[in-house]
C-alpha cells in the first residue's frame, strides 16, 4: 500500500451479501451458488442504506440474512 492509502476517506469499500442460512442458531449459507453478492459501495452510510433495503425486503424469510462486510480493514488491516 502507498504512504496515502488511508488518506482518502471517501472510499472506506464495504460490500454487501446475503443469502438464506441453514438455521437460526449459526451462519452456515444454504446454498453458496445462490448467494445475493449486491455491491460494493465506498462507505459505511451507503452499505448500511443498501443493507436495510435488502434486510426489509426479506423480512418473511426468517432464515435470509444479509451483511456488510468492511472491506478497507481487510485491505489494509494495519490502517484498522
Amino acid at each position: 500500500m502507498n504512504d496515502k492509502s488511508n488518506e482518502n476517506n471517501d472510499q472506506l469499500l464495504h460490500l454487501v451479501f446475503g443469502g438464506e442460512l441453514t438455521s437460526l442458531e449459526n451462519i452456515t449459507f444454504k446454498d453458496l451458488e445462490d448467494l445475493d453478492i449486491v455491491g460494493i459501495y465506498p462507505n459505511y452510510a451507503s452499505a448500511y442504506s443498501v443493507w436495510k433495503t435488502k434486510a426489509q425486503s426479506t423480512v418473511d424469510n426468517a432464515n435470509m440474512r444479509y451483511f456488510i462486510v468492511h472491506m478497507h480493514r481487510l485491505l489494509e488491516p494495519e490502517v484498522n
